[in-house]
Parts: C-alpha cells; sequence; structure tokens
C-alpha cells in the first residue's frame, strides 16, 4: 500500500492515476525529465568517447601532440581519417606523411562531416574548454526546454556553426563543440529573458567569448557566429512560441531552421 494525503492506496490504483494524470511541464513545453540532464551527460559522454577512439587509433602520443592526428579527425569538409592522411578544405586534396587514401569533404558527397565533426576536438584542454561549457549551459537549458528540444537545440546549433564555416571558411579545417556551445550562450540569453530573470552574469561572458573569437588566430570565426545565430533564432523560437500551439510552433522552427541549413548546404555543393 501507499501512504496518501488520506490513508492508503492500493498500487494499482497509484499508477492508474498517474497515467490519467496530466504531467508537469515547463515554462517552455519540456518534461520535468530534463532535470536529470541525461542529454547533457550523454552529449559530453559521446565527445570524450570519440576523442578516446581517436586516440587508440592514431597512438597514445597524439592525445598531447597539441593537435590531433590520424583517425581522429573528422572536419567539417575534409577530414584526417587513417595515419596521418590530410583531407584539406571540401575537396578530396590529399597530403600523405605516411600512406595513401582517398576520402572525400562535404563538397564531393560527405556531407555528414557537417554532423560528425561536432564530436571532433583538437586535443584534450580543446574538449575539456567546450565540455565544461556545455555542462554548465546544458543542464540549465536542458532543464528549462526538457530533453528533446535541447538536443533539438544543441544539433541545429552545431550544424548551424558547421555550414556557416563551409560557406564562408570552404579551405580551413574546422572541428569541435563550439558552435553548438555559442548557440546554447544565445539561448540561454534568451530564455533567462523571458523568464524575467538577470541576464548579468550571461552578457559578459558572450561579450568575451566573442573578443576571442576575432582575436585569437585558428579559430573559426563562422562556426562560432553560424552557431550563436541558429542559437538565437531556435532559442527564441522556443522561449516564444504562443502556449495554446507550442509544440506546433516550436516544431516548426525546428524544421524550418533544419531546411534552411539544408538548402544552404545544396547550394556549396552544387554551385562548387
Amino acid at each position: 500500500m501507499r501512504e496518501a494525503s488520506v490513508g492508503f492506496q492500493c498500487p494499482e490504483c497509484v499508477a492508474l492515476g498517474q497515467r490519467t494524470q496530466r504531467q508537469a511541464r515547463t515554462a517552455f513545453g519540456g518534461s520535468r525529465a530534463g532535470r536529470a540532464g541525461y542529454v547533457t551527460i550523454s552529449l559530453i559522454a559521446l565527445n570524450v568517447i570519440v576523442l578516446l577512439v581517436g586516440a587508440a587509433m592514431s597512438g597514445a602520443g597524439s592525445l598531447f601532440g597539441g593537435i590531433f592526428s590520424g583517425a581522429s579527425e573528422l572536419h567539417y569538409y575534409g577530414s584526417v581519417v587513417g595515419p596521418d592522411i590530410w583531407v584539406v578544405g571540401n575537396n578530396t586534396y590529399i597530403q600523405a606523411i605516411a600512406g595513401a587514401a582517398h576520402y572525400t569533404g562535404v563538397d564531393n558527397g560527405a556531407v555528414y562531416r557537417l554532423l560528425t565533426s561536432m564530436f571532433i576536438h583538437y586535443g584534450p584542454l580543446h574538449l575539456l574548454m567546450n565540455m565544461w561549457a556545455l555542462w554548465v549551459l546544458g543542464r540549465v537549458l536542458e532543464e528549462q526546454l526538457g530533453p528533446w528540444r535541447f538536443a533539438m537545440l544543441y544539433l541545429l546549433s552545431g550544424l548551424g556553426g558547421s555550414v556557416a564555416a563551409a560557406l564562408t571558411q570552404p579551405d580551413n579545417l574546422t572541428a569541435g563543440a563550439s558552435g553548438a556551445v555559442f548557440g546554447l550562450f544565445a539561448a540561454l540569453f534568451i530564455t533567462l529573458k523571458r523568464l524575467g530573470r538577470d541576464t548579468s552574469s550571461v552578457v559578459p561572458v558572450i561579450v568575451i567569448n566573442l573578443v576571442l573569437t576575432f582575436a585569437v588566430p585558428g579559430i573559426s570565426i563562422a562556426g562560432h557566429i553560424g552557431g550563436l545565430l541558429v542559437g538565437t533564432i531556435v532559442g527564441a523560437g522556443l522561449a516564444y512560441a504562443p502556449r495554446d500551439r507550442r509544440t506546433a510552433v516550436q516544431v516548426t522552427v525546428f524544421i524550418g531552421t533544419a531546411l534552411v541549413l539544408a538548402m544552404l548546404t545544396a547550394m556549396r555543393v552544387l554551385l562548387n
């Protein structure tokens, strides 16, 4: 028997009541399951696993070599997929230090690299910085938005960074979760504003990261800005969707954003 406000109830009655009772939702329509942070934890675990697998395939020494080499690299357009074989930019240009093989970039049909590059990092420090930001931002946003809404925000922001880099910096090798993280920064600012909460702690962090984006050599400017813009669009759609048709509007924002990114990618590939 289960203790209730008045006496006791049998387990079957409790289960029946839970099935018929409407589940509590967040201010943005998400389920309370987001409080556990399962999506955030899973994303971090996936990034760590990819780094370890890449290190195992490339040799343990590559973990501390500054920049990964070998099978650990899958960039936005090109990739490093095999022992010291670099595929540069969007084309199948190969510089083979040891061995020889051909792997395609985005312009040659490997569009999946726009997604896989989000889970590749240039080493432990690069991974640590991005995962720390994901841990801090992800738990808050996943609790606010619910698991699947947060997952869509993260993936679309990362893809936005990938597509922006492919359009404007096609000859640069770029990888990492930074585009997705910048999208989370934008979405957090928007959700806090929508809830009427203080944003003074978020704005300086966004400004500092933008300054570093333009000031530090080797950072993908387009990747960061693309992720920030897509995070702003998706975050606004999630936060300001009217309550009476909230889910429909949010899904429309997801689909619309994905279609725009797909069309931009198709234009890049077809016009190359």
